[in-house]
């Protein structure tokens, strides 16, 4: 893979940014929680799994009330000992 030599912090969430080309789907895999409802509580499961006990919900994209209201109904309510 090309080193990346550039990084522009002004463009960090922007969809389209230059420097979204190095992230691959193996770095969206191993770093992200991300799909719909079942996979994103698969993910979590298999975190919860490894000892993961905290994760942020970051809200850099359209429809981000929508978003943070899917993981208070009907994501993290499927954790024991959750505090949201």
């Amino acid at each position: 893979m090309q080193a990346r030599k550039f990084y522009d912090y002004n463009e960090h969430s922007r969809v389209g940014a230059k420097h979204g080309e190095f992230v691959t789907d193996e770095i969206c895999d191993r770093f992200c929680v991300i799909g719909n409802v079942e996979q994103c509580r698969a993910k979590l499961q298999e975190l919860e799994g490894i000892g993961v006990d905290q994760f942020n919900v970051y809200l850099m994209t359209h429809g981000q009330e929508e978003t943070l209201q899917t993981y208070g109904d009907e994501i993290l309510p499927q954790f024991q000992g959750v505090a949201a």
